[in-house]
């Protein structure tokens, strides 16, 4: 998480494993699994947080993940220990916005954003149902498909912000397929903020039986992307996790 901030990362999202990541492609679904087995867990993710904090007390921190993980632990309890751990806001893929009024106001209470998913055949009537519950910022899907895919229509994905901005005053980032940085530099131009995740977990992986090279190696991957994309404009990176430069996008 430092290497990510070292790398230019103005928000961390930091990825909770499931055992189903429904949205997610190969490489962050088997990272879920290498986590699983590993016996991470969503009270171990935030420890992680609580970790950070010590040294960290200014990047904002999103939790992404899904429902199931926050519903066995308890929103209460997780609202009480995220909250005192230092997370800024919570991300959950499967969760609409129909059945997130309580986990909303819980949440909201404890001074969290719950953000939520705009994908590119997502409705004009939805899109305001969806900014009416977000706080934070929106994310937005660059393309159909899941976590990793390659193609990304800039025109496209430029005409539905425009769309969405119509209808809210919140940031919009973009994610989704940005692994180099003149995709990052091509989506900044566009949106509030680039998302990254995939491509630095690919790298994680790589270097398993290395993990003294990882920091350095997502440093440098971030910091490429941060020089290519316009001042000012936020770059998010998973490890499961989001990075922003520039403006304060949470």
């Amino acid at each position: 998480m430092h290497a990510l901030v070292e790398g230019g990362a103005d928000i961390i999202e930091l990825g909770v494993p499931f055992s189903d990541p429904m949205a997610d492609g190969p490489v962050i679904q088997l990272a879920s699994e290498r986590a699983l087995a590993q016996g991470t867990s969503l009270s171990a993710v935030i420890a992680m947080v609580a970790e950070f904090r010590r040294d960290n007390d200014k990047t904002p921190v999103v939790l992404m993940g899904y429902l199931n993980p926050l519903e066995a632990m308890g929103c209460h309890e997780f609202a009480r220990l995220a909250g005192a751990a230092g997370v800024d806001g919570v991300l959950l893929v499967d969760l609409p916005p129909e059945e997130a009024l309580d986990i909303r106001s819980i949440l909201i209470r404890g001074n969290i954003d719950l953000i939520f998913l705009i994908a590119p055949n997502t409705s004009d009537l939805r899109i305001e149902t969806i900014c009416e519950a977000a706080s934070g910022y929106l994310y937005y899907v660059s393309l159909k498909g899941v976590t990793g895919s390659k193609l990304i229509d800039i025109d496209a994905v430029a005409g539905k912000l425009a769309l969405i901005r119509q209808k809210t005053e919140l940031p919009v980032a973009v994610g989704f397929g940005i692994k180099d940085p003149p995709t990052a530099a091509s989506i900044a131009g566009v949106s509030d903020a680039v998302i990254v995740g995939s491509v630095l977990v690919e790298q994680i992986a790589r270097l398993h039986d290395k993990p003294e090279n990882i920091g350095g190696v997502i440093t440098a991957l971030l910091r490429a992307m941060r020089i290519e994309m316009d001042h000012g404009i936020p770059l998010i990176s998973p490890c499961g996790s989001i990075e922003v430069k520039g403006s304060t996008v949470n």
